[in-house]
């Protein structure tokens, strides 16, 4: 995945990002980060969860599905 990456190319972009963004921003950076990925992290268990939930077939579903409607004949028009 990495390709030939090295040490030093870790180092450069490790420098790039400091300048860009200064040492003292670096810690709220980080901080940011890792609140995203624990939000991330959190939705993603929530979605396997609900996939996972086992059907009970003694219990009816909480949305029923719509019944059709009869067929109801209009009466004829009266004078």
């Amino acid at each position: 995945m990495l390709h030939g990456l090295t040490g030093w190319h870790l180092l450069i972009v490790l420098a790039v990002i400091v300048l860009l963004f200064g040492a003292a921003k670096l810690p709220a950076l980080a901080q940011s980060v890792g609140r995203s990925a624990r939000l991330f992290k959190g939705e993603l268990k929530a979605m396997k969860d609900d996939d996972e939930v086992p059907l009970d077939p003694g219990v009816a579903p909480a949305h029923p599905a719509p019944r059709p409607a009869a067929a109801v004949a209009d009466p004829p028009p009266t004078r």
